[in-house]
């Protein structure tokens, strides 16, 4: 999973999947789920993000993986 926030746009990616999204539907004004050919869920996109979700702060809970960080 990985998640890009993009400050030009003030939107954010929620990449579930290394699949590609082949439909999108939007739940809720400028909140569109990415689908995969197979109807699963492979991405969540979030318009102004900064007012939907507190992006000052991420707290991960007994992930079982690797958590990278990539600096901006």
């Amino acid at each position: 999973m990985k998640l890009n926030y993009y400050p030009e746009t003030d939107s954010l990616y929620i990449d579930l999947s290394e699949k590609t999204s082949v439909e999108s539907r939007e739940i809720s004004e400028g909140v569109v789920l990415d689908y995969d050919e197979a109807g699963n869920l492979v991405g969540i996109d979030i318009d102004n993000a900064s007012k939907k979700v507190q992006l000052k702060e991420l707290i991960l809970s007994r992930l079982p993986s690797d958590v990278h960080t990539i600096a901006a």
